[in-house]
């Protein structure tokens, strides 16, 4: 049986897993090697879009390094696990609702977010990168 070499799409989605449980890169480098093996010889680096990392004196001496820096698109709703996948769900629940204080809508979406059991966010999670495929082949096109 092959062993499972995961693409840019997955390892990304994966990196995204390890940020979202507040793992640093170092350790989240450490959980992937283990988990798939030194499948690389050369480092890959993802950054957004921010302004010192788009410089080109940044970019070029990143170039210099040979390092390959996986491109970041500008901010998604397709792609937003807050946008398609909890703001959409908790749009239901305010529909008609009002608030009349910060208070009140604190305690609301306190509340809401209490009565979502693990495996309603672990979802969100799992279908990120059936979504980056979703905008990949449609080249960056908006879908719901």
């Amino acid at each position: 049986m092959s062993k499972f070499v995961p693409n840019k799409v997955y390892l990304r989605g994966m990196l995204l897993h390890y940020f979202i449980q507040k793992k640093s890169a170092a350790e989240a480098h450490r959980i992937l090697v283990q988990t798939y093996g030194d499948i690389h010889d050369k480092v890959i680096l993802l950054h957004d879009n921010a302004r010192p990392h788009v410089a080109k004196p940044v970019k070029t001496y990143l170039e210099t390094l040979k390092w390959e820096v996986l491109p970041h698109p500008p901010y998604s709703p397709d792609i937003a696990p807050s946008d398609f996948h909890l703001f959409r769900s908790m749009a239901h629940g305010l529909a008609d609702r009002r608030f009349h204080s910060y208070e009140e809508a604190q305690k609301w979406i306190d509340s809401w977010i209490a009565s979502k059991d693990m495996s309603f966010f672990r979802r969100g999670i799992h279908v990120l990168p059936e979504r980056w495929e979703k905008v990949v082949s449609s080249d960056g096109q908006y879908f719901k």
